[in-house]
């Protein structure tokens, strides 16, 4: 209780200083996510340690610092491996007034949690993205309303040794009902901002205008806080949200229908389009509008996203296998669309594990590390291979395409190996005994070499 009353006290001091500093405070006092408790777990356990939960943390800070860039909505699938631990990010911006949701559809093979962790991306580069909404599946979604235009971060992790399919579907939409029954963003014709009194105020709201008694409702499950007359807004109801302190002005009203302290929930009538007050020589219409600290456009509060959530277009079936590219130039992009950055430029026959799909787009790890996704129609299924090469003695199978990386198993004499990709100084390969794994370049021969036995 302490530490919240002083939290209150500072915001209330640094409230002058802007948002940002606000939230840094905020953010000292705030309790742990279920996703920081899981991994104090791990640490008062002694098990941080161990070489799979080092591959989880790590997993779990590159989901921030480098995630896929989306579009919401977006429906994403994939697969989580126990033997894999693995994270997934995904950055985007979000205005105020708009929800942000997340709900995922888990297949597990096991039981076990997911951890969802909403974050906000800090304007101050030095500071870290700050956890803003947490939940945890199986158990629920997750559901956050931005108060500051911004760009977030949503990153799922499964806890340890948890495998299965999933479906995620991530979604921006707008925070408020619509007030008026049976009408949306075309009834409004006078935006906020627009000029009155000859440029003398502004018009802090918006007008949605409807046929005299049409029904206007609450935009938000709340507490009536004032029904009244008044010169300006004629017969008007004061709205106020119990989770966000937010009061929503509903004005010109024909009629009333409830009384203050009135507990309403969305939906619930509140009175009927009219045109009260000033607004006796216009045409019905209810002028409403929306404030915390001061008033806001209600028009992100309440207009639909435009965008449509795509249908999944890549087959489920290829999550965890791999594919290669067909060509040069193929661009490994930040999310599943091509106005999204470039990651990297890939040379023809670069293997891809896929991880995942979104449209027609596959979610896939390059042999780099690099998480981007790729246009499914530009790959092909290592299924066969593209030659066979010989692999000289002594040399290292390796784990990944870098010098230094752990081999797998050493030749122990010249050995031939199917071909199935290459990418910079490097050929991914497989033994007949069904190994696969990286060879230098340097380390194979082209000419094919029959009867020769293999040592893997």
């Amino acid at each position: 209780m302490q530490h919240k009353t002083l939290l209150v006290a500072l915001v209330g001091l640094l409230g002058t200083t802007g948002c940002e500093t606000i939230e840094v405070v905020r953010d000292e006092y705030r309790g742990d996510t279920p996703h920081e408790q899981y991994l104090a777990g791990l640490h008062a356990a002694g098990l941080a340690g161990t070489a799979l939960s080092q591959a989880w943390i790590t997993e779990a800070a590159k989901a921030i610092r480098n995630p896929v860039d989306v579009d919401l909505p977006i429906l994403d699938e994939g697969w989580f491996s126990a033997d894999d631990p693995t994270a997934i990010g995904y950055r985007f911006p979000a205005s105020r007034g708009r929800h942000i949701t997340v709900t995922i559809e888990i297949d597990p093979e096991e039981p076990g949690r997911v951890f969802v962790d909403l974050l906000r991306v800090a304007e101050d580069s030095t500071h870290p993205p700050r956890p803003v909404e947490a939940d945890t599946l199986p158990g629920g979604g997750l559901r956050y309303e931005v108060r500051r235009d911004g760009v977030f971060i949503v990153r799922i992790q499964p806890e340890l040794l948890h495998s299965g399919a999933y479906r995620l579907t991530l979604g921006e939409n707008p925070a408020l009902a619509f007030p008026v029954a049976g009408h949306g963003m075309r009834a409004i014709q006078s935006a906020f901002g627009a000029p009155r009194d000859g440029g003398r105020r502004e018009h802090h709201g918006v007008d949605i205008f409807a046929r005299r008694g049409t029904p206007v409702v609450a935009s938000i499950a709340g507490r009536v806080r004032r029904v009244e007359v008044t010169n300006l807004g004629g017969k008007v109801v004061w709205l106020g949200d119990e989770k966000i302190r937010r009061s929503l002005y509903y004005a010109h009203l024909d009629s009333q229908t409830v009384s203050n302290g009135d507990r309403v929930e969305v939906g619930d009538t509140l009175g009927f389009v009219g045109n009260t007050g000033n607004a006796r020589t216009t045409p019905p219409h209810l002028h409403f509008g929306v404030y915390a600290r001061g008033p806001s456009d209600p028009d992100p509060y309440l207009r639909p996203n435009p965008r449509r959530l795509a249908a999944l277009e890549v087959n489920p079936e290829m999550w965890g296998r791999w594919v290669r590219t067909e060509s040069d130039g193929i661009r490994l992009r930040a999310g599943p669309s091509t106005r999204s950055e470039e990651r990297a430029v890939l040379s023809t026959s670069t293997p891809l594990r896929v991880i995942g799909g979104s449209g027609r787009w596959y979610r896939v790890e390059a042999p780099d590390g690099q998480v981007g996704y790729i246009a499914a129609r530009l790959t092909e299924a290592v299924d066969a291979p593209l030659s066979r090469v010989t692999m000289r003695a002594g040399a290292e199978l390796r784990s990944r395409p870098l010098g230094d990386a752990p081999p797998r198993v050493r030749a122990e004499s010249d050995a031939e190996v199917a071909l199935l990709g290459r990418t910079a100084g490097f050929a991914w390969v497989r033994a007949p005994s069904g190994l696969a794994g990286w060879v230098a370049d340097e380390d194979l021969r082209g000419d094919r070499q029959k009867g020769v036995e293999t040592p893997f």
